[in-house]
């Protein structure tokens, strides 16, 4: 996909958003993983300074410069943080207790999207001439909601292996889980990249088109 270069307005936009999410969700995403791991027994994570949400404490260079370089110059933004660590041995609930801990990341990104999502409605709604402000709320809720259903894909390293984990019973879970441990990662990109489903479509293809614009709509109200 070509890059777009952006105008100074929607520089500007994009800059607001990419900082929005470098200090406040990603550092909530992160800060929701300690939290919940921290109240089911692990303190893991704030041993390690990790229960915080001071963004120094969760900022990934890599994944940080990603998500700038993608909302800037494509149609979507995609990054991450500093993984939260965390001893799921510690863990109230076993696998349940670290689908919890997980989740609860993505669900972060999910009421982020719908806080944002109140004064962009009202903004529509009323027809006001704010574009840069209805810009900025937009894409904070669609990186929020990429993020969201991204993480939610029961592929490892994502946080919804976890939940898949949980699911499956406890002789299921230990065969497969190595496997999916070491080779998730080329799995999730042959799923992103291949097409590998119905109608010659990608797994992008159906996160973003069957799954995400739908519910970004339903968020905005538009």
């Amino acid at each position: 996909m070509p890059f777009q270069i952006p105008g100074i307005e929607e520089f500007l936009v994009k800059g607001a958003v990419i900082a929005v999410m470098l200090l406040v969700a990603f550092p909530i995403h992160e800060f929701a993983h300690a939290f919940a791991a921290y109240q089911l027994g692990d303190g893991t994570a704030r041993l390690m300074g990790r229960l915080t949400l001071d963004p120094r404490a969760h900022f990934d260079p890599t994944g940080g410069v990603l998500l700038a370089v993608s909302i800037m110059f494509t149609p979507f933004g995609f990054g991450w943080a500093k993984p939260t660590p965390y001893n799921p041995m510690n863990l109230r609930g076993g696998r349940w207790g670290e689908a919890i801990v997980s989740v609860a990341g993505p669900i972060s990104n999910f009421i982020l999207a719908v806080v944002a999502a109140i004064p962009l409605r009202w903004i529509l709604f009323a027809h006001m001439d704010l574009p840069e402000v209805a810009e900025f709320l937009g894409l904070f809720i669609y990186i929020n909601l990429v993020l969201m259903i991204f993480n939610l894909l029961p592929i490892p390293p994502l946080d919804g292996s976890k939940v898949l984990y949980a699911f499956l019973d406890p002789r299921t879970a230990w065969r497969i889980r190595p496997v999916l441990e070491q080779w998730g990662l080329l799995i999730l990109l042959a799923f992103i990249l291949l097409p590998l489903f119905p109608g010659q479509l990608t797994l992008a293809d159906i996160v973003f088109g069957e799954l995400l614009t739908p519910l970004y709509h339903l968020l905005i109200g538009a």
